[in-house]
């Protein structure tokens, strides 16, 4: 959430004829996390391990650490070691600035912890860049958060290529360390990229690391819903693009790039 005075308002904004558009990226999009996380660790009450107060401070100094670090990169700005501690320490920052939600005890990334996370994007970006030979840890790490920008991304374009991007980090972590878990995370994250062809190819590749009949099947059921979903999504991106351009077209504005007054984290 981000604050101004006594009003607290979401990432953005979700009123008038974006409602329903928002709450549809958000519910496929929380799904397909929600789902990715309890592969990789299991099932976890995030609002148990924060609290707001603790979150705030911590997150303070988890900037005034990736300042510091930043600086150095200023200096060196190709070395791929301070890059990837660039990364890591804005990542640390901005989850540890998420507010949990009273009501679902979820986090929900806050204005200022989104700033870091796009920081860490850009980062993450130049640190591959700088290097033939990524980490898998700090990937990982960088799926989840390019995955949690495009939860909360501001518009289409902005959604995809984050997702895409996510899928990318996702793809190191799958290569370098294979199992059920990175292998049906990076499938849904293709799915959700629409590059389905590869989303199966993946889903076969972690069958593989299934230890029983139940789980494989498990597995699949599972898969067949986020590939539902995606297709669903994918057609109503195809349906705001065509919105998009036939505003365009008729000089009135475009809800696929809603930098207007009502984005409460950029200047119109």
């Amino acid at each position: 959430m981000a604050s101004s005075g006594n009003e607290r308002r979401m990432v953005f904004d979700i009123r008038g004829r974006r409602k329903h558009v928002v709450k549809f990226v958000y519910a496929i999009l929380a799904l397909l996390m929600g789902a990715s996380l309890f592969l990789v660790v299991g099932p976890v009450n995030i609002g148990s391990l924060l609290g707001n107060n603790e979150s705030n401070s911590a997150g303070a100094a988890l900037v005034e650490q990736a300042d510091k670090v930043e600086k150095k990169v200023n200096k060196d700005p190709e070395n791929p070691e301070l890059l990837l501690a660039l990364t890591k320490s804005r990542i640390n920052a901005g989850n540890a600035m998420a507010e949990v939600n009273p009501e679902t005890g979820a986090a929900e990334v806050t204005g200022e912890g989104r700033v870091q996370l796009e920081q860490a994007s850009e980062s993450w970006s130049r640190y591959l860049k700088a290097t033939d030979e990524p980490s898998a840890g700090i990937a990982q790490s960088a799926a989840a958060m390019l995955f949690s920008l495009a939860a909360t991304s501001r518009t289409i374009p902005e959604t995809e290529a984050n997702v895409v991007a996510a899928k990318r980090a996702q793809q190191i972590v799958a290569e370098q360390r294979p199992s059920l878990g990175t292998l049906s995370t990076l499938g849904y994250y293709q799915n959700y990229a629409f590059d389905f062809a590869a989303a199966k190819q993946s889903l076969k590749e972690a069958e593989k690391f299934a230890t029983t009949k139940f789980a494989r099947e498990n597995l699949g059921n599972e898969f067949e819903q986020i590939e539902k979903r995606a297709k669903e999504f994918q057609k109503e991106v195809v349906r705001l693009e065509k919105e998009a351009n036939k505003a365009r077209k008729e000089g009135k504005p475009s809800l696929a790039n809603p930098l207007s007054e009502n984005n409460p984290l950029g200047s119109p």
